[in-house]
């Protein structure tokens, strides 16, 4: 079993535990940040049943893929090209919370409040929705990293499904508070963020 955790198995797992932990504290501190205390519950820590189920899904397939198919795990171009999705995800992500400031919420807004403004500079300039994104990349990235090839491809079907329908049900919404035509010709001009979701 000590053969089993060695060098490869330490330093992905240290990997993905520090890149979950950094995520999730990371996002709950700016909320409190950005929004104050009192609008700020643990729903900002952005930890849901079916994430949970997908990280351990996720844990299983390594543990399995590292017993019968070790050799599998020490690709470290892939583990390190991982690696580096999850921080340029990261930092997507974060651009996106820090330049919208106070309009970037985890809950998508249907009433538009008056500080609620259509960020189109920084990071908005070149992806409509950069948390998204962000979070596209990050979550893939997590699966490469762990060089889990059943996973990667579940991320990244299950992660482009959510958004590809939480995208258009925002996006309805944003019409009809920046006006129909303003927020269409940012539409047209800048891409949505996650492949294929015009």
């Amino acid at each position: 079993m000590a053969e089993l955790f060695g060098y490869t198995a330490c330093r992905q797992l240290s990997q993905m535990f520090i890149s979950i932990i950094f995520f999730h504290v990371s996002e709950y501190i700016l909320a409190l940040v950005i929004h104050g205390k009192s609008n700020v519950s643990l729903k900002s820590l952005l930890i849901s049943r079916h994430y949970l189920l997908a990280m351990i899904c996720s844990l299983i397939e390594y543990l399995i893929e590292l017993y019968f198919f070790p050799g599998l795990k020490e690709y470290w171009w892939i583990s390190n090209l991982g690696l580096a999705l999850v921080v340029l995800g990261e930092i997507i992500r974060k651009l996106a919370i820090v330049t919208a400031g106070r309009a970037f919420t985890h809950l998508i807004k249907v009433y538009h409040e008056e500080d609620h403004q259509l960020v189109t500079d920084g990071i908005y300039r070149f992806v409509r929705h950069p948390g998204y994104c962000g979070f596209f990349i990050w979550s893939i990235g997590t699966q490469i990293m762990l060089c889990n090839p059943i996973s990667t491809v579940g991320f990244a079907v299950v992660v482009w499904k959510f958004f590809s329908g939480r995208i258009p049900y925002e996006e309805f919404f944003l019409k009809q508070f920046f006006g129909s035509s303003a927020y269409e010709d940012y539409m047209r001009k800048v891409p949505s963020g996650i492949p294929l979701v015009k």
